[in-house]
Order: structure tokens, then sequence, then C-alpha cells
């Protein structure tokens, strides 16, 4: 595949425009011009069935309550023109010559596949072609290997010039939370030594719709971690791309409830088996968590829940608690109604419950342009188009809970939307901060100016962590 081709985006720039551009042509020839017969009684139940077709996939995105910025128009009219050419081809194929049936069975597939690039441009799911064919081609992300591979390695003491990353099943024996296999990133400081260094680690969770590898396919998160290790000796936390949903969507919140004890399965299965099987820092001090949406509010919910587990996190873009819309809707749909259940996973309810933290910090980073602990206060404009949903509102009042509990918060801003995009920027952005705080060898240590304490180095002895509530 030309160089101009697999680079070239799927977000914006000439590649989209180009293919919205043949769809229209291919559709314009597929219509032609009919007889009048057709034109007052098989055009408009062809223009219908285009129009139930968006409205359906309205229904459905709304039904699934996606966070984030509303969808383009354009994704809307090129799936009722979806819609549309389909009864196009099967009312027009009766009497129809050879060409303008092939053009009508072409326009199928070019409007179906305008209406996914509507979508990527959403979510910003593939950036790139390349991300796009690798997935659904090669399969494995950038540099993956297998376990046996990866221990070969370490017994020849062959230290990799980039991480390298390594598919997983970490078990479901303590949550029973059936999910898929899931990935560890490896910095080249892992083979170091036999048994390795215990290196910080830090839990990647990705958005409500995803499956673990998209850290590494739309995040960007393999390459900003590796160019984080290159300039620091090969030193950089290990990464572990958790499952947190079971399926892609399955919308679980990390919490334990009807869709699955997710929250369990983090915790339970996932931390002991890293630490177990790869030597890292059991410690709390050397663990961290970076979510992106649905997985930033799981990044606030599990860390003040589990400050015995983790010592920092990051919560790009998350809610101001777990929700699968109202709060009624939440307990009914997510708890099974068991309103106490939602109390038990509300971080804001959490931090107030638990009293004062010690050593905990937190890092919220927000779409926008206003970034203060409790944004946007009184005079501070909001960017209401980059956070539709409020995210800079939450971010704002859960960091400010935060540092009334003796939680080390703060807010930052940066220029983008709700998509894959700012979480790779986000994560770019705080990849140093989180590494500072977990004690990563190299890093420059974070400042505490709320004076919550200091990361421990790997290995270094800690004051025992205050215990986790009730899990």
């Amino acid at each position: 595949m030309p160089s101009f081709v697999s680079h070239a985006s799927l977000t914006h720039g000439w590649l989209p425009l180009l293919v919205q551009l043949l769809a229209f042509v291919t559709l314009c020839f597929a219509i032609g011009r009919r007889s009048r017969q057709w034109s007052f009684r098989r055009l408009p139940w062809a223009l219908a069935v285009g129009v139930a077709c968006a409205a359906g996939l309205y229904w459905y995105i709304t039904s699934l309550g996606i966070a984030g910025n509303p969808a383009p128009v354009r994704l809307w009219i090129w799936t009722a023109l979806g819609g549309f050419s389909v009864s196009v081809l099967i009312l027009g194929w009766r009497g129809s010559h050879w060409r303008r049936r092939g053009t009508a069975v072409l326009a199928v597939p070019l409007c179906a596949l305008c209406a996914l690039l509507m979508m990527n441009l959403w979510v910003g799911y593939f950036p790139t072609v390349y991300v796009a064919w690798h997935k659904f081609t090669v399969g494995k992300v950038p540099d993956e290997v297998d376990r046996w591979t990866v221990t070969a390695m370490q017994l020849k003491g062959i230290r990799p010039a980039r991480g390298v990353v390594v598919p997983v099943s970490t078990g479901s024996k303590e949550s029973g939370f059936a999910h898929r296999a899931e990935l560890v990133y490896l910095p080249p400081a892992w083979f170091a030594s036999n048994p390795p260094p215990q290196l910080p680690t830090i839990m990647m969770i990705g958005s409500q719709l995803n499956t673990p590898a998209d850290w590494i396919w739309a995040g960007n998160a393999k390459a900003t971690i590796d160019k984080y290790a290159a300039a620091h000796d090969g030193n950089a936390p290990v990464l572990v791309f958790v499952d947190a949903t079971g399926s892609f969507n399955n919308d679980t919140e990390c919490v334990n409830g009807s869709h699955g004890n997710a929250s369990a399965h983090l915790t339970k299965d996932v931390v002991p088996y890293v630490v177990s099987n790869f030597g890292v820092s059991p410690k709390p001090q050397n663990w961290g968590i970076v979510g992106w949406s649905m997985g930033g509010t799981c990044a606030v919910q599990l860390a003040t829940r589990h400050p015995n587990l983790f010592s920092a996190f990051v919560d790009i873009a998350g809610d101001l608690s777990p929700n699968i819309g109202s709060k009624d809707q939440t307990i009914a749909k997510l708890y099974g109604g068991d309103e106490g259940k939602w109390a038990e996973f509300d971080p804001s309810t959490v931090m107030q419950q638990y009293g004062r933290y010690h050593g905990l910090s937190g890092l919220f980073e927000i779409p926008g342009t206003a970034a203060a602990c409790n944004a946007p206060g009184p005079g501070v404009p909001r960017d209401a188009r980059a956070n539709p949903e409020g995210q800079d509102i939450a971010a704002g009042t859960l960091c400010e809970t935060a540092q009334q509990h003796g939680i080390d918060a703060e807010v930052r801003a940066l220029l983008g939307l709700h998509d894959w995009g700012f979480a790779n920027e986000s994560f770019a952005d705080s990849l140093p901060w989180i590494a500072g705080k977990l004690a990563t060898p190299g890093a420059k240590t974070a400042s505490n100016p709320s004076g919550t304490g200091s990361p421990q180095n790997p290995g270094s002895a800690a004051a025992s962590p205050p215990a986790a509530p009730t899990p």
C-alpha cells in the first residue's frame, strides 16, 4: 500500500472527502432518469426507508447513552442515504439496464462506508488507514509477542529497542467476570535483569464501546510510552490494557453490578496476576490508573475505593459518577434496583465516607479552555462544545471534593473534543505526571502542592496504606 494512502487520515483531509464524493456521484447515476410512475410510486418509499434507517440508528445510539459530542449531521445523512441506496437497488432492479444495476450495487457499500467514516469522524476510533487496515488484517498490535518469547528474551538477556506487548489471560477466579484477552506492555528496562526490576504499573481503561487494544490502536498509547521510554534509558511504567466490559457494548462502568463484577475483576484478578507473572512492584505507591471517557469515571472510582491498591489516577473526560442514564435508570439497570450499590460506587460519596486520604493523587484532563479545580467556577467561561455532557463540571466538582479529603488533585484543560484523538493527547500530556507520581526510575517526581505525601521508590520502605472501603 502506498505510504500516502496508508498514512492518510480517516478523520479529516482528502480521503474522507473523496469517498463521499464518489459515493454521491455513484448514487446519482444509480437513480438516473426513471419513468414518471417509478418516481412517484417507488422513489417516496426509498426515501422513507432511508429516513427510517437514520432514525433507527439515532434511537440505538441514544439508548446506549454514549457520552461525548453530538454526532455529526453527516452521519445521519449518510445513514439515510445508505438505506435509500438499498431501496433503490431493490425497487429499481426490475427493468433496469445492467449498467444501472451495477452502479446501484456499488452505491450500497459506498454509502455504508461513508456512514462508517462519519461514525469514525465522531469518535476518532481509526485515525489513519494504516491503523484500520492492520487491525482488521493483521490483528496483532505493534510489537506483540507471546509469553514464551518474552521468557526466552529475558533468559538470553535480550533487551529490545522498544517495549513489547504480551497478550495475557488474567483469569476470573475471584470475580467470575467473563472477559476477553488483555494486554501487558513491558518497557525495555523490564528486560534488564532476571528476575525483572519491580517497575511501577499503570492500569489502562478505555471508553464504553471498547476492546482491550483500543488504547494502542485508537489512543496511540504504544507509541507514546515507547517515546517516553526512549527518553528515559528504557525506563517506563508497565502498562496493563484491561478488559473492563467483557464485550464491545457491555457498559459495566467498572462496578460490581448486573452487567458483571468488573470492579472485582480489575482489583482482585488483574492486579495480583500482573504482580505474580511480571514481577512488578506490588506496592500501591507504584500502581496507578489512566482512564478515558467511561474509563476516566472508572479511574476515580477505583482509586478512591482502593487506596490500598493505587496511589495515582488520571481521569480523562470522565463523568461525575458511574452511570447509564439518570440516577434512577442507573440504579435500575446497572445495580439491579439496589440503591445502596449506587452510593457504594459513587466517587463523591466514597470520598466523603472514607474521610482523609494519604498519598493519593489525581489528575483530571478535560477538553476545552477552562482549567481550575472547581472549573468552571463563577466568571469562568465553559467550552460547551468540547464538554456537551458536562465533563468539565464533573472534573471540577470531583477535584474540589478530592482536595477537601486530602487527595493531591488538579485539573488540566487541553484543546480538543470528546474523542480518541483527545485521549491520545491527554495520555501524552499526563504520562510524565503519573510516571513521576509512581516513582518510575529516571522520572521527575511530581510536586505535591497539597502536602499529601510523595511517591515511594520501588522497593523502598513505606508506611502501610490505609484500608480501603468495602469492595
